[in-house]
């Protein structure tokens, strides 16, 4: 899909309420403004299409604790580019999308009894939530559809309420949302525990997702 990693942003931006994306020649600086993570460098090539000189210059004009770098490559590449200071999850991420059309199962269907659902939308962004019958938090997810694609963003399925569907409803009910504003694709930025989840739901890893965050090197 052309033009994705700026889909992702700019939805990724609208949904945590980031400042909007600053265009760079590689790619895309984000700032967020928390002490975790002060600000972002997104790379926009995927695979084998990612500069390694690119990467290796902007990392190492990094400085500043809290800064991160989320390159559409495997880490055990990226990692190898990274020099003193750089943590770099191991795990990948992945890069998914769907096509939005024929969207289906609404948020009044498809819990267990028991469970509370609510959808709402603030800010241009809906949110999900499936309460358990004691009331706490089950599942989650939120998506925010800036035009013609929308951003799946921070789904949650709480470990004691997995495996009974209420990670496929809380898509589902994203998804629905989604197409009705008009956007036509789905983007996502998955962990591997959530790809199977998000395949059997359709969706296609565009490339995997190396993200690394600069820590001093003085931290051991």
């Amino acid at each position: 899909m052309d033009g994705v990693v700026q889909a992702w942003v700019d939805g990724w931006v609208v949904s945590r309420g980031a400042a909007p994306p600053q265009r760079e020649p590689w790619g895309f600086t984000v700032d967020v403004g928390q002490s975790a993570q002060v600000s972002r460098h997104v790379f926009d090539a995927l695979g084998d299409g990612v500069d390694e000189q690119a990467v290796r210059k902007v990392a190492d004009g990094v400085t500043g604790a809290g800064v991160w770098l989320k390159v559409f490559q495997d880490p055990g590449i990226v990692g190898e580019w990274l020099g003193e200071g750089w943590w770099v999850d191991p795990e990948p991420g992945f890069l998914m999308t769907v096509p939005l059309t024929g969207a289906e199962a609404g948020p009044e269907t498809g819990v267990p009894d028991g469970y509370r659902t609510r959808v709402w939308s603030v800010g241009g962004v809906t949110r999900v939530l499936v309460a358990a019958p004691d009331g706490s938090l089950a599942a989650r997810g939120q998506v925010a559809p800036t035009g013609a694609t929308a951003v799946f963003d921070q789904i949650e399925t709480v470990a004691a309420h997995r495996r009974r569907g209420l990670g496929s409803f809380v898509m589902r009910a994203l998804q629905t949302a989604a197409s009705a504003t008009g956007a036509e694709t789905g983007v996502l930025a998955g962990t591997p525990a959530g790809r199977g989840l998000y395949e059997s739901l359709g969706w296609h890893v565009e490339a995997p997702l190396t993200s690394a965050k600069f820590v001093g090197p003085d931290a051991g």
